[in-house]
């Protein structure tokens, strides 16, 4: 259907398709590789995005241009003890790129993540609601959606303490959003 429409998919794989999972971990070979190293939040990570452009041995999948394996080390400073993690994760796709504008894509898919998704289950407590009456759900999807985005329109970086200042009462919020 995604390629039917004329669109393109890099699908992340994990037990959901045992088969292809286990035909791309055992026949991946790379091809080409490009490594990013990010610093921030106590932590250094170095990711590796591999592709592979060969895919003869793995079964047939709508649209599979490109096998990519993403390989990442985050070093995690606690207590003046450095933790390592290492974490290798495979995904699939439509797209016929390089690995650095793979690992962009994916990465940026994060960014959504930490910033909209993360934000509204932990800061909003979204996923906590005990609403399910159609159409609550949909209208406090779109009150809390409303919320960030008038947040970061005021420039707030940390949606946890705007939430907090615009809990004060009505007239902390009439001066934020500068009403009568």
């Amino acid at each position: 259907m995604i390629i039917s429409s004329g669109n393109d998919y890099i699908a992340a794989l994990k037990g959901n398709q045992p088969g292809l999972f286990k035909d791309v971990k055992t026949n991946f070979i790379p091809e080409f590789s490009y490594e990013q190293i990010n610093k921030g939040h106590g932590r250094i990570e170095k990711r590796s995005i591999s592709i592979c452009q060969k895919n003869d041995s793995i079964r047939l999948w709508p649209g599979l241009k490109t096998l990519i394996r993403v390989e990442s080390e985050r070093q995690i400073i606690r207590h003046n003890h450095i933790e390592v993690e290492n974490e290798t994760r495979y995904y699939i796709s439509s797209l016929s790129a390089t690995a650095r504008e793979f690992g962009e894509r994916i990465r940026g898919y994060w960014g959504v993540e930490n910033k909209v998704h993360y934000v509204r289950d932990v800061t909003q407590g979204e996923d906590g609601s005990r609403i399910r009456t159609t159409p609550l759900p949909q209208i406090f999807a779109l009150a809390r959606n409303f919320a960030l985005n008038l947040y970061r329109n005021l420039m707030f970086k940390n949606m946890a303490q705007a939430q907090r200042l615009c809990s004060f009462g009505l007239d902390t919020l009439k001066q934020l959003f500068r009403m009568k």
